[in-house]
């Protein structure tokens, strides 16, 4: 998602934090399918790991995200909105899209990061003031954009290696 303009309201900062945690939500859920449809005979240990601690970091993200929205002074969006502004950004692909468990995590991780990274244009491109310490804000955003940058290079690593 490009966001194209500066985020310049505590409501408008929630709205985009609300797409990030439903964000994190569809990748956890996508991970942990693919978790469950793994064939446990066949099962390579690496991309069962890559995909636990994927789900387990998106609920981290998840919370750091939510912990932001409840220092806002903003009315939250309903998560229906949320959710269907999420699928019309990012839900266009399924998991079976794609050939292989692997592809779809690379394009979860890619996703989230990038979404990270408009954000913190948007809210770098602005002096507007939000109820939430700025530095703290970019801080967390920054924190997970980079753990989403690692994900995208292990993912990448793992594909270079099958």
């Amino acid at each position: 998602m490009s966001l194209g303009s500066t985020v310049t309201s505590d409501h408008q900062l929630a709205r985009l934090l609300q797409i990030g945690a439903v964000l994190e939500e569809v990748v956890e859920a996508r991970a942990h399918r693919h978790y469950r449809s793994l064939d446990v005979g066949d099962q390579n240990p690496e991309v069962a790991a890559l995909l636990e601690e994927s789900a387990i970091e998106s609920a981290a993200h998840r919370e750091r995200l939510e912990t932001l929205m409840d220092d806002l002074d903003a009315e939250p969006i309903g998560y229906e909105e949320i959710a269907r502004l999420v699928e019309e950004h990012y839900g266009r692909t399924r998991p079976d899209d794609f050939d292989g468990v692997l592809y779809d995590q690379l394009c979860n991780e890619e996703t989230a990061y990038k979404f990270y990274d408009d954000l913190i244009d948007a809210i770098e491109a602005t002096d507007a003031r939000f109820a939430v310490d700025r530095d703290h804000l970019l801080s967390v955003l920054r924190t997970i954009r980079e753990e989403e940058a690692a994900g995208v290079e292990d993912v990448t690593q793992l594909m270079e290696f099958r």
